[in-house]
């Protein structure tokens, strides 16, 4: 192995290594969100999980958080809640801090 391919692979490992809590704080984050995003549009907590599933389903979708965006603002529109997608990204800001602080808190 070349010094060259040993430095790459220790780029690598490092991108994967603060990948992860990013990752997680991400999906922290969208659990949040989703039980927000289902108490708005008034459905019982014993759905938040299944509506969770939803808003992971559309964070697939492509990178970035616009398409989770789409997928809550479209849902309360559907159901007549007024928020603003300015209001539903400065929620997700406010949660995304809240997770990032918990996974670093937790090492």
């Amino acid at each position: 192995m070349t010094t060259f391919d040993r430095r790459e692979e220790s780029f690598e490992k490092k991108y994967a290594h603060d990948e992860e809590p990013r990752f997680r704080a991400g999906a922290r984050r969208n659990k949040r969100l989703a039980a927000w995003a289902n108490e708005k549009l008034g459905k019982p907590a014993s759905e938040a999980d299944a509506y969770f599933k939803q808003v992971m389903a559309a964070d697939l979708t492509e990178p970035g958080d616009e398409d989770v965006v789409r997928k809550i603002a479209a849902d309360f529109t559907a159901a007549g809640v007024q928020q603003s997608e300015h209001q539903i990204r400065r929620t997700m800001d406010e949660l995304m801090a809240q997770a990032t602080a918990e996974i670093q808190k937790s090492g």
